[in-house]
C-alpha cells in the first residue's frame, strides 16, 4: 500500500465531525502521502477531529476551499457529503484530477468479502447486529457510515475476513462496485435536499445491488412493498425476510450458519444502538428515550408507534422539529395529532410544517436550546408518561449533528432530578 501512495498529493475534501475524515487522513499519512485537508468549516468549527491529527504532519485549508488545491493534486477523496455537482470537483475534472471517496477506493483495493447495509432506517441496528452475530463464527470487521472509515480497516482485511459496511445513500452515490452480500432495511422519503426526487434517492440506494454478479446475494424486506419490488432488477440471488431490522440480521447469520444457540446469546445481550429508540431511564416514574437519529418523519412514527405499542397506558411528550430536508409531515402531523398529548418544538422550517396542521387541543411549546426542552418535558410529564426526543428532521441550526443532539439529551436527561 505505501508503494500506491508514497509522495503522492492527497487533498481530503471534507474532514467532518464523524470520525470518517479522521481515519481516511490517517490512511494516507500512514502511508505516505502528503496531505491537505480542506474544510469549509473552521478550525474552531472541526477542532475535536483535528486534535485526533495532532501527531501527523497534514496541511490545512479551513473556511474556505482554493481553486488551486483542486488542481495540483494527484487524488481527491471527497466526503460523501460533499455534492457531485461541487464548483471545485468540477475544476479538478477539468484538470483529469482522480476523484475518489474512501467507500469507492475501500472496494477496489480490499481482499475480503463485504457485506454492505443499506435503508432508510435501521442499517446501524442491522450492521451491528450482523457483525456480532458472525462474529461467533468468523474474523469479522464493522465500519462505514456508522463513524469508521474502511480504509482505517484495510490493513487488516484477508481473503478469510467478513467486512460488514453500514452504506448511506451519499456513501452509496460514488460506487461502481456492489457487495458480494448486500442487505436493503426499507425505502421511504429522505435527503430531498439533496435528491431531486425519491425516486433519485431510491436510485442512489440500488447500487447496492446494481453491480452484482448471479453468484451474489441480495437481502429484501419483504413487508416494504417497495424493496420487495427490487428483486425484478437484480442479477443476484434474493432472499426475503420480514420485519424489522433484527430480522434482516437473523437471516443473514443464517445464511452464514450461526447456531440459533449463538444467535439468541447476541440478542439476550444486545442493548441497542445509541440515538436509536435508546432508552435512557426513568426520573420521578417517567421513561426517557433518545432517538436523535430519527432526521426524517417516517421514523419518528415508527418509534411513536412502537412505544405505544410497548406501553399501551402511557402518554407521549415528544421532542421534534429543526430544518426541513424538502419532506412531507402530512403523517406525521396525523400521528402526533393521534397519539401525541404534547410536544415541544425546536426551531426550523420542519418545524413551521409541522405547526401549520396540529390540532389546537396538542398542547405546544416550543424550546431553544435542549436544556430548555428537557426542562419543559420534565415539568409536564407525570408518573408512568414517556419522553421522547424524536426530531424527525436535520438538526444543523442548533446542534453539530444528531449525535451532538442526542448526547445533549441525555446530558439533560441525566441531570434532573431523580
Amino acid at each position: 500500500m505505501k508503494k500506491l501512495f508514497k509522495n503522492k498529493k492527497v487533498l481530503i475534501m471534507g474532514l467532518g465531525l464523524h470520525g470518517g475524515g479522521v481515519g481516511v487522513a490517517k490512511f494516507f499519512c500512514k502511508n505516505g502521502a502528503k496531505v491537505t485537508i480542506t474544510d469549509l468549516k473552521t478550525k474552531n468549527e472541526l477542532k475535536e477531529s483535528i486534535s485526533k491529527l495532532k501527531n501527523y504532519k497534514i496541511n490545512y485549508v479551513l473556511g474556505k476551499h482554493r481553486e488551486k488545491d483542486f488542481i495540483n493534486s494527484d487524488l481527491i477523496i471527497k466526503n460523501p457529503d460533499v455534492r457531485k455537482d461541487s464548483y471545485y470537483l468540477k475544476i479538478a475534472q477539468k484538470h483529469n484530477i482522480l476523484i475518489e471517496t474512501d467507500i469507492t477506493l475501500f472496494f477496489k483495493l480490499c481482499k475480503s468479502k463485504i457485506i454492505g447495509i443499506t435503508g432508510t432506517k435501521g442499517k446501524s441496528t442491522a450492521a451491528t447486529l450482523i457483525y456480532q452475530f458472525l462474529k461467533e463464527k468468523y474474523p469479522v470487521i464493522l465500519a462505514g457510515n456508522i463513524g469508521v472509515s474502511p480504509l482505517s480497516i484495510l490493513s487488516k482485511t484477508k481473503k478469510e475476513t467478513l467486512v460488514v459496511l453500514e452504506l448511506s445513500s451519499f456513501e452509496l452515490e460514488d460506487l461502481k462496485q456492489s457487495p458480494q452480500i448486500a442487505i436493503i432495511t426499507n425505502l421511504f422519503p429522505d435527503h430531498l435536499n439533496r435528491y431531486k426526487s425519491f425516486k433519485d434517492y431510491v436510485n442512489s440506494k440500488k447500487a447496492i445491488f446494481k453491480y452484482q454478479t448471479k453468484d451474489d446475494v441480495l437481502f429484501l424486506n419483504y413487508d416494504d412493498p417497495l424493496v420487495r419490488n427490487l428483486k425484478k432488477e437484480t442479477k443476484g440471488k434474493v432472499y426475503f425476510y420480514k420485519g424489522n431490522s433484527i430480522d434482516a440480521a437473523i437471516a443473514v447469520a443464517k445464511y452464514f450458519k450461526i447456531p440459533k444457540k449463538n444467535i439468541k446469546k447476541v440478542l439476550s445481550n444486545f442493548k441497542g444502538i445509541p440515538h436509536r429508540q435508546q432508552f435512557i431511564g426513568i426520573k420521578r416514574g417517567v421513561k426517557y428515550f433518545n432517538d436523535s437519529a430519527a432526521t426524517n418523519p417516517e421514523s419518528v412514527i415508527l418509534a411513536i408507534k412502537n412505544l405505544k405499542n410497548k406501553f399501551k397506558k402511557s402518554k407521549i411528550i415528544l421532542i421534534a422539529g429543526g430544518v426541513d430536508k424538502n419532506l412531507n409531515y402530512s403523517n406525521l402531523v396525523s400521528e402526533i395529532n393521534k397519539n401525541i398529548s404534547d410536544l415541544i418544538l425546536f426551531p426550523g422550517s420542519a418545524s413551521l410544517k409541522i405547526k401549520k396542521e396540529l390540532k389546537k387541543e396538542i398542547n405546544l411549546f416550543l424550546a431553544n436550546s435542549m436544556e430548555e426542552a428537557v426542562k419543559k418535558a420534565s415539568s409536564v410529564a407525570k408518573k408512568g408518561d414517556i419522553v421522547l426526543l424524536s426530531p424527525g428532521a436535520a438538526s444543523f441550526n442548533l446542534f453539530k449533528n444528531e449525535f451532538d443532539r442526542g448526547d445533549q439529551f441525555i446530558k439533560y436527561v441525566k441531570k434532573l432530578n431523580d
